[in-house]
């Protein structure tokens, strides 16, 4: 997708066809709503609360590498916009590859779904978390905010970035539990 972006590809006008065709379809109080789902105001507290919960379960490298993930999000979303340059779909201004909006989200309930996800009595953390990531990028193409590619582009790159959080975290889960185990049973590691 980057390289379609970055070299004009013929992926470039289907992707503009399609924002032009979804651009200020539905309520807008609705697509606002949804697009506004992958802001550092309402994604970032969420991911929070699953760390600030983790931490209270004695949890202690796994919230930490989860806010690391949602820390690299800037590092690994804004170099690419100032290299891309993209135009947005309504506006002349550029830097809109790949959607810093999609990229917040997806980490963000991502990163609080892996958290919460061993915990929850039911499996709705990784629905939830993909629900809200989806909602916000069709949010911000309805919107148009973002082109389509923008929001994909997004994904694909938060997706590998949630792979490697998904197995760090099940490597510092072992160790969390052993010294919550540890903890709760009165013993101190010896040696």
């Amino acid at each position: 997708m980057t390289w379609q972006v970055s070299a004009d590809g013929p992926l470039l006008p289907a992707d503009e066809r399609l924002s032009h065709a979804l651009a200020g379809q539905g309520p807008r109080p609705l697509t606002e709503l949804l697009a506004d789902l992958g802001s550092m105001l309402v994604a970032v507290p969420v991911l929070a609360v699953a760390i600030g919960y983790a931490l209270w379960r004695g949890q202690r490298a796994r919230p930490l590498m989860a806010g690391v993930a949602m820390a690299a999000v800037p590092l690994l979303v804004v170099p690419l916009k100032i290299w891309i340059d993209r135009p947005g779909p309504l506006t002349d201004a550029t830097g809109y590859y790949p959607s810093g909006h999609t990229a917040t989200a997806m980490v963000a309930y991502g990163g609080a779904a892996l958290l919460l996800a061993p915990h929850a009595p039911r499996k709705w953390a990784t629905p939830a978390a993909v629900l809200l990531t989806l909602a916000t990028g069709i949010g911000l193409i309805l919107r148009g905010y973002h082109w389509p590619l923008d929001v994909l582009g997004s994904l694909a790159l938060c997706g590998m970035l949630l792979l490697a959080l998904k197995r760090a975290l099940r490597a510092a889960g072992s160790r969390d539990l052993s010294r919550s185990t540890r903890r709760s049973s009165g013993k101190t590691p010896t040696g």
